[in-house]
């Protein structure tokens, strides 16, 4: 759980040095339907991209659930790519993923907050 939190605390602190450092070598990042991007020299051009592109972007995790190496986070955004008012965005769920090997992601995804997405990850619906 430890990588997770920091790793979003790196995203929210727009540190690549610090987000490369705990990406495994096959880091995959999922975004909803797209594809992934694989590889921690591409998902680090990919975050170097984002996180200049919205400097005002950070993750606001509401609940955190381990199960093992799988971790799954609830919370919301502001600052993103979808444009809106802050409050307007910081409405809207989201789920990541993340699977943790040898201390760094192997895998983060994001996902709509779906009560299908929950389920999946193990996050109970009164949330």
């Amino acid at each position: 759980m430890a990588a997770v939190v920091s790793f979003i605390d790196a995203v929210n602190r727009a540190d690549l040095d610090r987000l490369a450092a705990l990406m495994h070598v096959d880091h995959r990042l999922v975004v909803l339907d797209e594809e992934p991007v694989v590889g921690r020299a591409a998902n680090i051009r990919a975050w170097h991209g984002y996180l200049s592109s919205f400097p005002s972007y950070v993750i606001h995790p509401r609940l955190i659930v381990r199960d093992g190496p799988r971790v799954a986070v609830l919370g919301t955004t502001t600052g993103s790519h979808l444009g809106l008012p802050d409050e307007e965005e910081s409405r809207l769920g989201v789920v990541w993923l993340a699977e943790v090997e040898s201390g760094t992601l192997s895998l983060w995804q994001v996902a709509d907050d779906t009560p299908g997405t929950r389920e999946r990850a193990g996050i109970p619906d009164a949330v």
